[in-house]
């Protein structure tokens, strides 16, 4: 039996293992890097398990959601198939995950990829809305509505793009999925602009302001109060945080200072009235403020965020307020559940599911709800359900698909692309 090899090609992280198995064998990031101290391009797990990020090249063969580099991520490939993998792709089939909407001269490069350069036995194409709901429904009970109804509404919050898609019947209804030009990549642009504007130039710090990120920012529930808080508290405020650079001698990767400090924000409870300072004050105990002061160190490798950590996130929910031309997410699902039949739209806002790294943001989902219920029928509940591993939730839907038993009947194989090409080929996964 051929071995079938599960590939989720994010324009951020590639994602690949065995079908059958839970997790991927190899979770890397899709670009090469280079840094200062080297002298050649690094990929996948070298850059991964690379020591030094500080101020790293990057080559990205994806850009704004779409692959256009080839040859470069045809490397990325030979590195995770042949030296992570360890498979011989002349004896594999390959399901692989695509953006939605994919160009037909990409669809073309990809198949050279797969079946001339590679070789593979046979492929299978697939959209990451359908497979977050196969490993969804698969993993709920009987009585439960996204078991019974079939049906959901998959948002994807990814590295370029943000996609509210209806699935039903594990298949994407494409012409109810609609589009938010933003990502995580926009995110931590957004971030170095404002770190660089206010403390120390990170525009190239890539990697680094990923890790700021991921572990500081944080979804507002109230943004007029929490800027307000942000600036009347000076520098005992509860937002404000410490992130210490890598210095390259004591410490190679950097840190949060202090990651008490970092959630004092969740001392503010929701909907907690403005207060005076000194009302404030008692958020914090006397020791804390103590242990506070003894920490300020001003030297040039640390920077501090206070109203960076929620301005970041709120740009998916209120990207007009940057000047974008863009709807916010609430209103970007209300118009994908409004491109389907009536008839679903009270179990699409019932069976949300929410993928893809930024919905790790805390309280994201809270806030969407807190967005969304204004916006909708009062009748119509609203259930959203954040995914167990929002990064991996993919990869083992196409994992899931790719163990049932007649998945190797539904592949495209080589000899057919050798005699009939790619276009036609491709119709197979239309739907």
């Amino acid at each position: 039996m051929s071995n079938i090899v599960v590939l989720d090609n994010g324009a951020g992280l590639c994602k690949a293992g065995i079908a059958g198995e839970r997790n991927p064998s190899v979770v890397v990031p899709n670009c090469l890097g280079r840094p200062i101290a080297s002298k050649k391009w690094l990929i996948a797990d070298q850059l991964h398990t690379c020591e030094d990020l500080t101020s790293v090249s990057i080559r990205r063969p994806f850009d704004r959601g779409y692959l256009i580099n080839p040859d470069l991520q045809k490397e990325i490939w030979e590195r995770i198939f042949r030296s992570l993998l360890h498979i011989d792709p002349t004896h594999s089939t390959l399901l692989l995950v695509e953006p939605l909407f994919n160009l037909p001269s990409i669809q073309r490069s990809v198949d050279e990829i797969v079946f001339e350069d590679f070789g593979f036995q046979s492929l299978f194409v697939a959209d990451s809305p359908s497979l977050v709901h196969l490993y969804e429904t698969s993993r709920c009970r009987g009585d439960e509505l996204l078991g019974k109804g079939k049906c959901s509404l998959v948002v994807d919050c990814g590295f370029s793009f943000t996609h509210a898609a209806p699935v039903l019947q594990n298949f994407t209804i494409n012409h109810g999925v609609k589009r938010l030009d933003l990502g995580g990549k926009a995110l931590t642009n957004y971030l170095k602009e404002l770190v660089s504007y206010r403390s120390i130039n990170v525009m190239d710090e890539t990697f680094i302001m990923d890790d700021v990120k991921e572990k500081l920012c944080f979804v507002s529930l109230d943004v007029p109060r929490d800027l307000q808080v942000a600036r009347s508290r000076g520098k005992d405020n509860l937002f404000r945080s410490s992130y210490v650079l890598p210095d390259g001698i004591e410490h190679m990767k950097g840190f949060v200072k202090d990651p008490d400090q970092a959630k004092r924000y969740l001392s503010l409870p929701d909907g907690l009235p403005l207060e005076t300072n000194e009302d404030m004050d008692h958020h914090l105990s006397n020791k804390e403020k103590a242990a506070e002061r003894k920490k300020v160190d001003q030297t040039k490798n640390e920077f501090d965020l206070t109203n960076e950590r929620f301005l970041v996130p709120e740009m998916i929910f209120r990207p007009a307020d940057l000047g974008m031309n863009q709807a916010g997410l609430a209103e970007c699902i209300v118009r994908a559940v409004n491109s389907c039949h009536p008839h679903l739209h009270p179990v699409l806002y019932e069976s949300i599911i929410l993928t893809g790294g930024s919905t790790l943001f805390p309280r994201f989902a809270q806030r969407l709800e807190r967005d969304l219920r204004p916006l909708i029928p009062d009748d119509y509940q609203v259930k959203i359900t954040t995914q167990e591993d929002p990064i991996l939730g993919v990869w083992r839907g196409g994992s899931l698909l790719a163990s049932s038993p007649d998945f190797e009947s539904t592949c495209v194989t080589k000899s057919e692309y050798e005699e009939y090409g790619s276009a036609r080929c491709r119709r197979r996964f239309f739907h």
